[in-house]
């Protein structure tokens, strides 16, 4: 299962210990060939400078993180939420991105009608389709746990996801994230990875502390909880997909108070084994 090329370390995994160069020097540092970048930083260092940086030290990009929020009642708030990840969508390109993750938004409080919200989402991203087609980035649409329904994402399973997909029509430029911290818990998996074959675009890997203490920012290192990844992983490869394989950690209260390279040393000793 080892393929040392499909290798991708998220920046979100090493959020607060690197400054974006610190991070690429890490990773040029430990021979990871490949990231995903987390847009606030990429902001932070400017988009041109990251590109430069990203193509200079020959790393590959899986993706970029993220786009979306599109989900508000109010049409002004919602145009200028799409105009957003439009601008999401010529960083990804700008920087050499294949996809950004698209994040929906959740349940506005306004109206508390997830089903509305739903509705919202799937028009919005059919607006978003004729930018996203003319950058050539994908969206890669990415469904997550029903825990952050509220404030993330009405988007919270595959079978859903693939549903949106078929409603879309457009899969030259529209696919789907897998994130196993967020759908393994589903009891139609087996049926969504399969159905949604190659729509799937990008697949990252976390595991689930059984003691789990946040719900965003408590991420395990694969290896460290309950989620059977390694049949994940051989699931989303038997339904055709052949890309990297991400590691995206959002961990407070531990991987991100550790030094980058050991962080780095753990995850490639646990790629393969247990991912």
């Amino acid at each position: 299962m080892v393929d040392a090329e499909r290798l991708s370390i998220h920046q979100v995994t090493l959020l607060q210990q690197c400054t974006t160069p610190q991070f690429v020097a890490a990773l040029v540092r430990n021979s990871v060939p490949c990231t995903s970048l987390w847009r606030e930083k990429t902001l932070e260092h400017g988009v041109e400078a990251t590109g430069r940086l990203i193509a200079d030290n020959g790393i590959a990009l899986s993706g970029y993180c993220f786009g979306g929020l599109i989900t508000s009642p109010d049409r002004g708030e919602a145009a200028r939420a799409r105009d957003d990840v439009r601008r999401a969508l010529d960083e990804a390109a700008a920087i050499g991105a294949p996809c950004l993750v698209f994040v929906a938004g959740g349940v506005d409080e306004r109206d508390r009608n997830i089903a509305a919200a739903r509705e919202r989402a799937l028009e919005g991203i059919a607006k978003l389709i004729p930018h996203a087609r003319s950058v050539g980035v994908k969206l890669a649409l990415e469904p997550l746990h029903p825990m952050i329904c509220a404030t993330r994402s009405v988007l919270t399973t595959i079978k859903l996801a693939n549903e949106w997909c078929d409603r879309l029509d457009a899969e030259d430029i529209v696919g789907i994230a897998v994130d196993t911290y967020a759908v393994w818990w589903d009891p139609e998996i087996d049926a969504g990875i399969a159905r949604a074959g190659r729509r799937i675009c990008s697949f990252h890997v976390s595991d689930w502390l059984a003691d789990t203490r946040d719900l965003r920012l408590d991420r395990g290192m694969p290896g460290d909880g309950v989620i059977d990844l390694l049949g994940l992983r051989r699931k989303v490869e038997a339904a055709g997909y052949d890309g990297y394989i991400e590691f995206e950690i959002f961990s407070q209260h531990n991987w991100w108070q550790r030094e980058p390279d050991e962080v780095i040393g753990v995850i490639r000793d646990r790629y393969g084994k247990v991912v």
